[in-house]
């Protein structure tokens, strides 16, 4: 299925759910499906293993954190 400019990954609902709550579950997502920094080497290379579980892919560290972003 093709990604739209507006809604990108959300395309995959269609038309349903309308576009403000779409926009909104596209926010979340970039969020937690993107690098990080990680808080012990300093290097964007931190992906998300699970909710909450995160794991540096340079200095091979699992922590947690927050369920979709590191967060402070």
């Amino acid at each position: 299925m093709p990604k739209t400019k507006k809604v990108k990954s959300t395309g995959r609902f269609g038309s349903r759910y309308g576009l403000s709550i779409r926009q909104r579950v596209l926010d979340v997502e970039e969020k937690q499906r993107g690098w990080h920094e990680c808080p012990y080497c300093s290097k964007k290379r931190v992906k998300r293993v699970a909710a909450g579980i995160w794991q540096c892919r340079s200095c091979n560290v699992k922590f947690t954190g927050k369920a979709y972003a590191i967060g402070v």
